[in-house]
């Protein structure tokens, strides 16, 4: 368990470098919006249902090998191929097709099924002459295609070639009397060359297994196939492609003013507190002088400063320089328990805390020996039972 939750937190800070390359933010009454895209080539949008359909049809050749289509040559056992399909890509690595192949095929045959032509010469097969076949037919079935392209390498939408294996299950009908109907499976490669956004070329090379008696001869094999060979277009209908992976962060920032502005009534209310005393004849006691807690708010899994933070902290280290020198002030960084796990939250706590310091001291002047640096690591929702206000960092006077 340990293992994985190692594994997981490094996998996390190796992503944060790709993720939110770019942004856009927008205003919403009290509500900022941010959208921060990726820019891992890994991580896509999900598209809806009507999302990457393509249909493609393509023409070839093909060869049946049955059991006597050997003693027949090669050439001329090469028949026409046609291929018909619609379908669909789920992700950038996974899709589905339905698809149509057919026309005719060509062999050899012994006791006369589907006999096209004469003996074929010098061909005997035990005392008897082989003669020449053909026969129409089609199959229907239902791939399953891997793009190894875009799984190895990540979703290029301009890249120009794609090789997607694919592996599937259909049913096969010689429509040549007398007629048969066999299951078939195949085993092939899509090799796909983009020609613009909607339209590749495509060389599909497919094998394809089917029963012994699919040519209408039985010859103890057990299983016969083919081999064919297309080439074809395939139109891509719209929408097509996958967008970037993208996060979604709202922040309340009707509800940080208010903050700010209970820190600048405390503020007030301490430079009051230092005028009466100022004016009064009596000798007061020696205190402590300090200012009033801070909170500080951070986007989830962020530990940078936004600006808007930068300038509370900057009202904060003017109150702090103007109180009593002596005075010790703790920066406990927090994260949101219910992001992460809690070695990541542990780490994120501690580097809000000490971006917190830095502002402090390098930015706006505090002197280092006012402050100390603690964490929390992950909290339950600790304001308004609103986990963002437990993404923050919490000034305190000792």
């Amino acid at each position: 368990m340990m293992k994985k939750t190692i594994f997981a937190a490094l996998a996390l800070a190796a992503a944060g470098p790709v993720f939110a390359q770019t942004e856009q933010t927008t205003q919403n009454g009290d509500f900022t919006e941010t959208v921060e895209y990726s820019n891992d080539k890994y991580k896509v949008e999900t598209n809806g249902f009507w999302d990457n359909w393509f249909i493609s049809a393509g023409v070839g050749g093909q060869v049946y090998f049955g059991d006597h289509d050997r003693q027949r040559k090669f050439g001329e056992r090469i028949s026409p191929a046609l291929d018909i399909a619609v379908g669909k890509w789920f992700t950038p690595g996974i899709g589905v097709r339905l698809m149509y192949t057919g026309l005719s095929l060509k062999g050899a045959t012994q006791d006369g099924t589907y006999q096209s032509g004469g003996p074929i010469s010098g061909k005997p097969w035990n005392g008897y002459w082989l003669n020449e076949q053909k026969f129409k037919f089609f199959n229907f079935h239902a791939d399953v295609l891997f793009n190894l392209s875009n799984i190895l390498y990540g979703y290029k939408e301009t890249r120009v070639y794609n090789c997607s294996p694919y592996f599937g299950l259909g049913l096969g009908r010689v429509t040549s009397k007398p007629k048969n109907s066999e299951v078939m499976a195949h085993l092939g490669i899509m090799n796909s060359f983009r020609l613009s956004s909607a339209l590749d070329l495509n060389l599909d090379l497919r094998g394809t297994i089917t029963g012994d008696q699919f040519d209408g001869e039985m010859g103890g094999k057990g299983s016969e196939g083919m081999f064919a060979a297309t080439v074809g277009l395939t139109y891509k209908f719209k929408r097509r492609g996958w967008d970037k992976s993208k996060t979604v962060v709202r922040t309340n920032v009707g509800e940080i003013n208010s903050l700010r502005d209970q820190l600048n009534r405390a503020n007030a209310e301490n430079e009051r507190l230092r005028n009466a005393i100022d004016a009064s004849n009596q000798k007061p006691q020696e205190v402590t002088k300090t200012v009033a807690s801070n909170l500080v708010i951070f986007r989830i899994g962020k530990s940078k400063l936004s600006n808007e933070a930068r300038a509370n902290l900057g009202l904060l280290a003017e109150a702090i320089k103007a109180a009593d020198s002596k005075a010790v002030y703790t920066i406990t960084g927090y994260a949101d328990a219910g992001t992460g796990s809690k070695k990541l939250n542990e780490r994120l706590s501690k580097k809000r805390a000490e971006a917190v310091y830095d502002c402090l001291v390098n930015e706006f002047g505090v002197s280092a020996s006012q402050l100390r640096v603690d964490y929390k690591g992950g909290v339950d929702n600790m304001f308004y039972d609103d986990p963002r206000l437990s993404r923050a960092v919490i000034t305190r006077a000792e």
